[in-house]
């Protein structure tokens, strides 16, 4: 550094700047600069703008750097959806209207950046026109200073989180996918025309149908603001429409455009007369232009019944204006007109104006003091205090203040604020109930497993009981089989039975049947004549202990000799009895004797 040459001032830097690489950032907003350029400071290690202008001087590629910072490029697709949607819906359909047949569509957009707002403006224009119309007609020219963005916007070429907003079938019809990135359509792309335009510096592109500036001029200050919507207002045709950004108003700049939906920020462009008149609204000296009487009265009425509380001094500081809601508020009355401010009550309420005054002439930059609290009547009220310098031909002409009431504005701050705070605490509350819902879910969640392992358990339990079911099923075929067998066998036995009953019956012989314990199973119907003996009373008796006259002591020896096996033909008695073995065993032992008995004549 040159020990000899005085501190630099952020305005010689500046003034550097512009000559050496044409860039003139003098119209941006002093404090916007002033904080950018000293992150560029900290970065390179420069204390003081001496530094930093001997850094630059030796180092060029920090210009590259220092632009970068100071030329803000966020930007994106289809930024509010909704103001979007309202020109597809109404603004684009009317500008179509208007100019019907092969009418050529001009668009500008100024401060592009990368190109995201211009793309967005082609791809509204080609839904409502279709693509062939729209190539065309359609002819979008994109400005900007930074010529880096510049070249990225000409390629046309987006990351995935770069196009998030584009909704999905706008996205597939109008972007091609690469390996990385989305690419807008070559054929569209051509309508798109890309070039470096210095909105404080260079001439505004003529006959321009829709002008697309959004949230650009929020970095100028208010006198280089007013130049380029002056620029603005030339060049666009008589019919044309402005859309800026959410966070420009054009409050002050009614008389070039008016409000055509306010709430999405779209202007008309206020028509002059004759081409004279809008080579002066460029220039700024309109007020040379000759205005009648009536619209003099029709301003001076609109102005005392408008807005908030407002007066205007002249360069003297002698009030000259005041509206119907400044007299009220500060008792004004006609003999407070023309005199000097400092005589007034206004001049130290509710704030002391003389050194913010003597600041607006210095700078002549508007500037507001906010939130001013003032006592009227027993209630506390906010004011916001705006003092803006009145120019003409770069000199001032005097100044105008308002005084804006933000006492119920700042009282839904602090409402909002404290349901702010409340909000937290029930996001906290929330959170904390929250986590116990997870934790009760993880809970829920082990005991469901559990309950799973138990019913794996329990089918496994099922599957078994089946599988018995099925063998205690097969068991019961079986034994019904089985008893069905012993049903057929007892059925055989039942009929060999009854045969021999019926041999017993019909045999014409009393006949007894004992077992080897000489008990009488059996005792026919021929019996029970000849010995007059039931088979009720027989059955089950020892033989040889009836008594019924029969000689048992005499069949005692021949019973025993059958029973043991050895046995032979009885003789002849008066009662003929024939004792025959029932069956006999593999053993040769015999289970029975069949005695046949016949009476038989002495």
């Amino acid at each position: 550094m040159n020990a000899n040459r005085p501190d630099t001032t952020l305005a010689e830097l500046l003034e550097f700047v512009k000559e050496s690489r044409g860039f003139d950032f003098t119209g941006y907003k002093s404090s916007t600069i002033e904080r950018r350029v000293a992150k560029r400071m900290v970065a390179v290690g420069a204390e003081r703008y001496d530094d930093y202008l001997d850094y630059l001087e030796l180092h060029s590629d920090e210009f590259a750097e220092l632009f970068n910072a100071l030329l803000i490029n966020t930007t994106g697709f289809f930024r509010d959806p909704q103001t979007w949607e309202y020109m597809a819906t109404e603004i684009v359909p009317q500008l179509l209207t208007a100019r019907a047949g092969d009418t050529p569509i001009r668009v500008w957009s100024a401060g592009c950046a990368s190109g995201e707002e211009p793309y967005t403006v082609a791809m509204v224009l080609a839904r409502v026109m279709g693509d062939g119309p729209f190539r065309e007609r359609v002819k979008i020219y994109a400005t900007d200073v930074d010529e880096e963005a510049l070249d990225l916007a000409r390629y046309g070429a987006y990351a995935p989180s770069q196009i998030e907003d584009v909704p999905g079938d706008a996205l597939e019809r109008f972007f091609e996918r690469t390996d990385q990135r989305y690419v807008f359509r070559k054929d569209l792309r051509r309508s798109v025309i890309f070039g470096r335009n210095d909105l404080v510096q260079d001439a505004p592109i003529s006959r321009i149908d829709l002008l697309v500036c959004r949230n650009t001029l929020m970095y100028f200050t208010a006198e280089t603001q007013a130049q380029i919507l002056r620029r603005f207002h030339f060049g666009l045709d008589d019919d044309g429409y402005l859309l800026l950004g959410k966070s420009e108003m054009l409050i002050t700049h009614t008389d070039l455009f008016a409000p055509v939906e306010l709430k999405r920020r779209v202007f008309r462009k206020v028509i002059r007369p004759t081409l004279r008149d809008r080579v002066r609204v460029m220039v700024g000296n309109a007020a040379r232009g000759h205005i009648p009487v009536e619209a003099d009265s029709l301003r001076e009425a609109a102005f005392d019944v408008g807005g908030p509380a407002h007066v205007v001094l002249d360069q003297n500081r002698s009030l000259i204006m005041a509206n119907d809601a400044a007299r009220r508020l500060f008792g004004l009355g006609p003999n407070d007109f023309g005199r000097p401010v400092q005589d007034l009550e206004l001049s130290y309420r509710p704030v002391e104006l003389r050194s913010h005054l003597d600041a607006l002439d210095r700078e002549l930059r508007a500037s507001e003091i906010k939130a001013v609290k003032w006592r009227i009547a027993d209630l506390e009220r906010l004011f916001d205090v705006r003092l803006t310098p009145l120019m003409s031909d770069g000199l001032s002409m005097g100044t105008s203040v308002a005084y804006i009431d933000v006492t119920e504005p700042h009282r839904l701050q602090d409402q909002l604020a404290t349901s702010k705070r409340e909000l937290e605490q029930a996001y906290e509350e929330l959170q904390s109930t929250v986590e116990e819902l997870e934790t009760t879910n993880e809970e829920l969640q082990s005991t469901n497993e559990e309950l799973e392992t138990t019913n794996e358990e329990l089918q496994s339990t099922n599957e078994e009981l089946e599988t018995m079911n099925e063998e205690l099923q097969s068991s019961n075929e079986e034994l019904e089989t089985m008893n069905e067998e012993l049903r057929h066998r007892t059925q055989e036995v039942h009929d060999i039975n009854s045969f021999l009953e019926t041999i017993l019956g019909t045999i014409g012989l009393a006949v007894a049947v004992v077992d080897r314990n000489q008990r009488v199973q059996i005792w026919n119907g021929k019996a029970r004549e000849l010995w007059g003996v039931s088979p009720d009373e027989a059955e089950d008796e020892q033989l040889l202990g009836l008594d019924i006259g029969l000689p048992v002591d005499e069949l005692r020896q021949h019973l025993r000799a059958i029973l043991s096996g050895q046995y032979r033909r009885g003789k002849a008695f008066q009662c003929r009895v024939t004792l025959l073995p029932l069956g006999s065993g593999d053993d040769g032992d015999v289970p029975g004797v069949i005695m046949m008995m016949e009476a038989v004549d002495g």
